[in-house]
């Protein structure tokens, strides 16, 4: 799965246009599109079409033209993920948040429809299907993360039965919603997966969406809502996990610490779960509703390759965005180790120290322009309501209005909702 985007979070931080998106689309012939490489060596090489992928190609057109420029994506529709998890709770629709590949794609810039199969940085090239060798002075790699529903038992098979959705796929996230609608009486469980994820605050989102949307319908008395996590936290920021707790505690959620899903018995409407503090000891929990965050990791072209770290995450300098070892490579985005969330608003902020970067590279000087690991996330805690978390490398609240961001508010919400999805097809992608 190339340049898949974070589900749902993005924000406004002063000079930066927040957000970040998956992707996948059609033509509209707005640049050369070609199957295969129209060369086969390009100034810069992009490696992805998500957000990350699309606005580094538009920034390196202004710096190199058009021409020395070619992205890699497969994919024929790009998505504005983050959109998603209104969708799975009937507050937006799927389409919104689809635009054509070729309508993103900077113009004339060199679009080639192919997956990546290896990367050579010792040689400077990589490969292509079909045994196609494509060779780069600059390489930029933002192939996303991979999602892994595959390692849940019963799934992803478990997808065609009814009850059961994820707001992390396009093919599944209508299917949340469907749920929620269907919902009679019983458990509704949420999950979060023992891997790292892509929006770490989107599988609790849908839940305090769900439980807005049981108030308004009259059901809320015959749910019991569960969120079951990996974690041993509801958030890694204090300030906004104690926020979170003071909602769950209003509204009577469950959560469920260090627990992970590893089968799902759609059939019979049972979710297995494992106690991580106990190995080997199981939960088969009964539910009405569930919604599945999968296990996600790095691209399998990434694992063992000469730019990855042990885990396959593309290993990079956390304050320039330069590979560690091969200066002419770089990454951005979900698929790298940068130790912030993987969010929309963390690709935004990498987007303009990678450009310092890359243009300091470029001129044989050193990068100076430093990444603090600015991330955003706003957490959806009901249908008008969002507490806005901002923060960086050492999870400290870095935030960009002068109030308490820890407070649900509409106006955040309206951003995320109405603004954020407007800046991000007409600012970070261009």
């Amino acid at each position: 799965m190339s340049a898949i985007g974070a589900v749902s979070c993005f924000c406004l931080r002063p000079g930066a246009w927040l957000l970040k998106p998956g992707m996948q689309m059609s033509s509209f012939g707005l640049h050369t599109a070609a199957r295969c490489a129209a060369k086969d060596y390009y100034e810069v090489l992009v490696l992805g079409g998500g957000a990350g992928g699309i606005a580094m190609s538009a920034r390196m057109k202004r710096k190199v033209g058009a021409a020395n420029v070619a992205v890699v994506e497969p994919s024929e529709t790009h998505y504005y993920q983050p959109l998603w998890t209104l969708v799975g709770a009937g507050a937006k629709q799927l389409a919104a948040s689809a635009r054509p590949m070729a309508s993103v794609m900077p113009k004339g810039v060199e679009w080639i429809k192919s997956q990546v199969t290896a990367l050579d940085p010792d040689k400077n090239c990589v490969w292509l299907e079909n045994d196609i060798k494509v060779s780069y002075k600059y390489l930029i790699i933002a192939l996303g993360i991979s999602l892994h529903y595959e390692k849940i038992k019963g799934l992803p098979e478990g997808f065609n039965h009814p009850k059961i959705g994820s707001n992390y796929s396009a093919q599944t996230v209508e299917k949340t919603w469907k749920a929620l609608q269907d919902f009679k009486e019983g458990n509704a469980i949420f999950t979060f997966p023992n891997t790292p994820v892509k929006c770490a605050g989107a599988p609790q989102k849908i839940m305090y969406l769900s439980d807005a949307y049981l108030r308004k319908t009259g059901k809320r008395s015959k749910a019991n809502i569960m969120f079951n996590t990996s974690l041993g936290v509801i958030f890694a920021v204090k300030k906004y996990a104690d926020a979170l707790l003071e909602v769950i505690k209003e509204r009577d959620l469950a959560v469920n610490y260090k627990r992970n899903l590893i089968e799902v018995r759609a059939d019979k409407q049972e979710a297995v779960f494992e106690n991580l503090d106990k190995p080997g000891v199981t939960e088969v929990h009964q539910y009405e509703m569930l919604h599945v965050t999968p296990p996600m990791g790095p691209p399998a072209v990434l694992i063992n390759s000469p730019v990855s770290d042990e885990s396959g995450w593309v290993d990079v300098d956390k304050e320039t965005l330069q590979h560690k070892k091969y200066p002419n490579v770089f990454g951005i985005g979900d698929c790298t180790n940068l130790p912030t969330s993987k969010t929309a608003a963390a690709v935004a902020a990498q987007s303009g120290v990678l450009d310092k970067t890359i243009s300091l590279v470029m001129k044989n000087e050193m990068p100076v322009k430093k990444y603090d690991g600015y991330t955003s996330c706003p957490l959806v805690t009901g249908y008008n309501k969002v507490i806005l978390a901002e923060f960086d490398y050492n999870a400290q609240p870095l935030e960009t209005f002068p109030i308490d961001q820890s407070k649900e508010r509409t106006t955040m919400y309206h951003m995320k909702a109405d603004m954020m999805p407007l800046l991000y097809w007409n600012a970070l992608l261009k």
